[in-house]
């Protein structure tokens, strides 16, 4: 398997990934098990083979990451990053956050959800235009955190640039080229937490304060600050950025697909359904990295052990294979079938109930003020970064009800 110019991925290229999926395509049919020499690293693009990657914690370690560049950079993983870490740490620190997501609390989160999402939008009707990133989905997923946690609003703002400062990189750019450093500490947190010690409440900040649990030594104590800090940090930069995207994404697709969207204006029990497929079809996450741990084969080529291995996740939720001859095309009736945007196996995404929930409320709200919109991509802002794939902002044209419903929206990113 040779890199030529016909065929070469490289995961930080700009512009292969402001449309990657030709690429994908042609990397699942030619070279399903790549290796790229100028980074040295392998990539899987078919569904069945990331499936068996994300399910294999032994093989396939996300101790050292998940991120390919901080894989490749052998830097120190801090306590308390869950997506980084391997059973059976992993599995303590994931049951201790589980307390966030139980069906209860995300059932308890809805209707404050919607009450706020309808505060974001009603002031815009009538305005012509409506941005779906900055105007909601940029604001409306860090302000579900602040719920969970029970964190202030003037604070949750803060959050969000902090995150925004290690997430985002210049354009083409690697996280570990980021001069104040690779990941957060959480620091952000640090005065909140301190406050909420004093003033215990009913959020998800103070039944962490005061969890006991057996960490991997047989010790029973209490969380300690720094991997609490790590833990607040955690939801709110992973769980804000793929809703954010998700909503942004939603913007896009149902201006290019009027029919379908006009249907599901209609037909509000296609909402699930739709934001299924649109997180299928323009997954948040690109791609997750493993560290392999042993050598391991794939289509008659060996994976050598302490190689870093690249999962494409958008290539493999659009794999024929899996989603039938037209896994390229959008369809928000699609048949359900298990994507793997929000992962699989023991780091399957926790918040995955919430962050589904989140789109469909968006949907739901948008459709009720905005049956039509035709998205503006020359005035679109395409977001940086290696880790999240996505919008900055995404604005819409709004007809007024009298006018003729808008066309097909035009499809580049």
């Amino acid at each position: 398997m040779t890199v030529t110019d016909e065929l070469y991925y490289d995961p930080w290229h700009a512009e292969l990934n402001a449309d990657p999926y030709p690429m994908f395509e042609r990397l699942r049919e030619q070279a399903p098990l790549y290796y790229n020499p100028v980074h040295d690293f392998y990539a899987l693009s078919r569904f069945e083979d990331v499936n068996r990657v994300l399910l294999d914690h032994r093989s396939f370690s996300s101790a050292r990451g998940a991120v390919l560049e901080i894989i490749k950079s052998g830097m120190e993983i801090p306590s308390g990053l869950v997506v980084f870490e391997d059973p059976p740490i992993h599995d303590i620190h994931r049951k201790l956050l589980s307390r966030a997501f139980t069906p209860r609390t995300i059932r308890a989160l809805e209707p404050r959800i919607r009450e706020f999402t309808a505060r974001c939008l009603d002031p815009l009707v009538g305005a012509g235009r409506f941005d779906f990133v900055t105007q909601l989905g940029a604001v409306m997923p860090l302000r579900v955190v602040g719920m969970l946690f029970g964190i202030p609003e003037d604070h949750q703002r803060r959050v969000q640039e902090d995150g925004d400062r290690y997430v985002r990189t210049e354009r083409g750019g690697q996280m570990t080229d980021n001069p104040e450093g690779t990941l957060t500490d959480g620091r952000i947190f640090a005065d909140f937490i301190d406050w909420r010690a004093g003033h215990p409440a009913d959020d998800l900040t103070t039944e962490l304060l005061d969890a006991e649990f057996e960490d991997e030594t047989g010790t029973v104590r209490k969380l300690r600050r720094d991997e609490l800090l790590m833990f607040m940090n955690l939801v709110a930069v992973a769980g804000a950025e793929t809703t954010t995207r998700l909503i942004g994404w939603t913007g896009k697709l149902l201006s290019e697909h009027p029919d379908q969207r006009r249907a599901l204006h209609a037909d509000r029990s296609l909402l699930p359904g739709a934001i299924e497929e649109i997180l299928r079809f323009e997954p948040p996450a690109l791609q997750a990295a493993r560290h392999v741990t042993r050598d391991v084969e794939f289509h008659g080529h060996t994976v050598p052990s302490g190689s870093a291995l690249l999962t494409l996740i958008g290539a493999a939720n659009r794999d024929e294979r899996r989603f039938g001859p037209d896994a390229e095309t959008f369809d928000t009736t699609r048949e359900p079938r298990q994507n793997l945007t929000f992962g699989i196996g023991a780091h399957y995404c926790l918040g995955n109930a919430l962050a589904r929930m989140e789109g469909r409320i968006a949907l739901d709200e948008i459709l009720n003020r905005f049956p039509d919109w035709e998205i503006d991509l020359d005035a679109a802002v395409f977001s940086s970064s290696s880790t999240v794939r996505g919008w900055d902002s995404m604005p819409a044209r709004i007809p007024s009800r009298e006018t003729t419903p808008v066309g097909e929206g035009r499809s580049r990113p």
